[in-house]
């Protein structure tokens, strides 16, 4: 118990870098405090002392705001940063070295009893802050859902998932800038909340390709009227250059 104690505090200062001290990590971090309540309802739970993994699993959520149903498994070096607000169901299962952010769940779709209701997440795995993840599906390995994505089927080892019901990104598509983040990301160990620059929502790149395609169209215009003034053909003097279409400022909106 203690050894996975240590493993935890040493992960939680491994990832976050506002935590200064082992000490503080212990005394005020929720997500530690959780994990350790949970380990107590976990082991009650598994000997078939339900109501007190339920009560213990309780005092646990009135303490700390995060709800984890003691039949959940859980592994080693997991990280629930923040945490007010994370859901986790009874039938979940959460590999070693994953993260979590606030406002998580890791709920179920179906009723019945005695079905996987909840999903697996493999190792590594982040789960940005708002996330759910609902089903008795699997998230592979190194995987990373997006902040505010809603997850309802299974998703590849090593891809991200975003949006509302969640899309897969393709990391072939990536150009080299994105690649140099993501591989210095790696280099640092995880990515907080999930986010790397290859995983912005599928809305905000078509707005940056429709921004491309404007600025394209106005270097164009811009050809076309030079020509026209080479040839002895005046324009309506009443355009004023003011009237610019400023591409950079509205693509710094859509980010």
């Amino acid at each position: 118990m203690f050894s996975r104690l240590r493993e935890d505090l040493a992960s939680v200062r491994e990832r976050d870098p506002a935590a200064r001290s082992t000490w503080e990590v212990l005394t005020c971090y929720p997500g530690v405090h959780a994990l350790m309540f949970h380990r107590l309802a976990h082991a009650a739970w598994t000997r078939e002392l339900h109501w007190v993994g339920r009560f213990v699993s309780h005092v646990s959520r009135f303490l700390t705001g995060i709800e984890i149903h003691p039949g959940a498994t859980i592994g080693r070096r997991v990280f629930i940063d923040h945490g007010m607000g994370v859901v986790i169901g009874e039938t979940a299962e959460i590999g070693d070295d994953c993260t979590i952010y606030q406002a998580v769940t890791l709920g179920g779709t179906s009723l019945y009893r005695g079905t996987k209701r909840h999903p697996t997440l493999g190792k590594g795995v982040v789960v940005g802050a708002g996330a759910k993840v609902l089903g008795g599906f699997t998230v592979g390995d190194g995987a990373r859902i997006g902040s505010n994505a809603v997850v309802v089927k299974p998703v590849p080892a090593g891809t991200t998932a975003v949006g509302n019901p969640a899309r897969i990104i393709d990391p072939e598509r990536t150009d080299a800038r994105d690649k140099a983040r993501e591989q210095k990301a790696e280099q640092m160990g995880f990515s907080a909340y999930g986010v790397t620059k290859q995983m912005d929502d599928p809305i905000a790149k078509a707005m940056h390709g429709l921004l491309d395609h404007a600025v394209e169209t106005d270097r164009r215009i811009q050809l076309l009227v030079e020509q026209l003034e080479k040839a002895g053909v005046r324009l309506d003097s009443t355009i004023e250059q003011s009237d610019q279409f400023d591409a950079q400022r509205l693509s710094k909106m859509v980010d």
